[in-house]
């Protein structure tokens, strides 16, 4: 035994196979001299295992194997229970997302449609109000008319004559007219810059709700489109990085506050927008009323003012004919009273021709006798008689020129009756039947 060389003994890695590794040979080969013939045998002998080393080797490669074939099926069991489990989950979270995308597509279906019928209303309302504006504008344009028909017939009454230039009935209700038109003017502006702001309102609220739209109505596509990929699409992709959370992204109860703000708001313009109808209908039914109330009483003055001076110039011709008649006779009365000192004249003569005749008597002749008392008082008779009738002469002349100015005053005053009566009737009634009619007046 003493001749045996001791070597090492291989180490066998069952591991190492059972997992398809190459067995590496740990054997060191070391070089031994040369035996010589009679010392051959010895390093096989000593190179060899003991049966001991052999079932050993052979049971820890058993066990070593064993070990491994349970390991592998423990690791087949776990891998099939978990990829089934992750199979369920993620058929179960696939299908859970695509309940809230379908959830979700609903919700932005109301919401759309709730936008979409709010930019309707909102249209609707901004097209009604676009066509009140322009009835007010043609309203305003429609009061430059009466306006005109006021001041003109203002104008013309200034050049009335005389004492019918007066502050009569029609002029203040010419001038009431005037004050009316001017302060209809200023609401009808006030009302128009008012609608004018309320369609620029309107436009807003509505470019908020297209916006709002035009967002919902891409994530509908964009949802609609993820709802209906499915494991067999061929058009899916990976993208690792569209799980990572982004920035500025809002959640459920922003995203539904921020509709909610915008239909609320389209809410308000359109109560805003309703009751500004009913202002406008108002403001130009009212206003067309006052207008064609004060119309009327306009007219009405007019009328009663050309029925007075029909009446005073009917009067001051009544006047005139009796002036004239007393003229006339007057007149003829001073022919008569010049006619009547005219005849007195011969008999006065004859009478003085007789006393001068008389007093040619000579001496105790020239007495104071019947004939010369009756001479004397004929004589004083024709005198008294001539100084009267001149003095009612010179009456008549009088009365005849105080009849005269009062026909000249009287037909004076009769041409500026007419004047007047031409100015209210022909030029301002006249002119008066150019103002406009209701449907006019209303912005029609």
């Amino acid at each position: 035994m003493s001749s045996d060389v001791l070597v090492s003994r291989p180490h066998y890695d069952g591991r190492s196979v059972a997992q398809g590794g190459q067995e590496k040979d740990p054997r060191v080969h070391l070089e031994v001299p040369q035996p010589s013939a009679g010392s051959a045998t010895a390093g096989y002998r000593s190179a060899k295992y003991t049966p001991l080393e052999w079932f050993s080797n052979y049971h820890t490669i058993l066990q070593q194997a064993g070990n491994d074939r349970s390991q592998a099926q423990s690791i087949q069991r776990e891998s099939k229970s978990l990829y089934q489990d992750a199979e369920s989950a993620t058929l179960r979270t696939q299908a859970e997302g695509t309940r809230f995308l379908g959830e979700r597509l609903q919700d932005i279906h109301h919401w759309k449609s709730e936008l979409q019928r709010h930019i309707e209303q909102l249209l609707a309302d901004t097209q009604a109000l676009q066509g009140l504006k322009t009835r007010l504008e043609k309203a305003l344009d429609a009061t430059e008319t009466p306006y005109a028909i006021a001041t003109d017939n203002l104008n013309c009454r200034a050049r009335r004559l005389g004492p019918d230039l007066v502050r009569d009935s029609v002029e203040d209700e010419l001038l009431k007219e005037v004050d009316l038109i001017r302060s209809i003017q200023a609401l009808l502006k006030r009302t128009t810059a008012q609608v004018v702001s309320q369609i620029k309102m309107n436009r807003e609220a509505k470019q908020a709700l297209e916006m709002d739209w035009s967002d919902k109505y891409q994530a509908y596509n964009f949802d609609d489109h993820s709802g209906r990929y499915s494991n067999m699409s061929p058009d899916t992709r990976h993208h690792p990085s569209s799980a990572a959370m982004h920035d500025q992204v809002s959640n459920q109860t922003a995203w539904t506050k921020f509709t909610q703000d915008n239909l609320s708001k389209a809410l308000q313009e359109e109560q805003a927008t309703h009751n500004l109808r009913l202002l406008v209908e108002r403001v130009l039914q009212d206003t067309t009323e006052d207008l064609r109330v004060q119309f009327s009483s306009v007219n009405r003055a007019f009328s009663l003012r050309c029925e007075e001076l029909i009446e005073a110039r009917t009067q001051l011709e009544m006047k005139l004919a009796q002036i004239l008649e007393q003229i006339g006779a007057q007149e003829r009365n001073i022919v008569a009273l010049q006619q009547a000192i005219h005849n007195k004249e011969a008999p006065q003569r004859v009478a003085q021709s007789r006393l001068y005749l008389r007093s040619l008597r000579p001496n105790m002749e020239l007495c104071r006798d019947e004939p010369q008392l009756s001479l004397e008082g004929e004589v004083q008779q024709i005198d008294a008689t001539l100084a009267s009738l001149h003095q009612q002469l010179s009456e008549a002349r009088s009365s005849l020129a105080h009849l005269e100015e009062s026909r000249v005053t009287v037909e004076k005053d009769i041409n500026c009756k007419t004047h007047s009566l031409f100015i209210e009737r022909d030029k301002c009634m006249t002119h008066r039947k150019r103002y406009p009619t209701v449907s006019t007046l209303s912005g029609y």
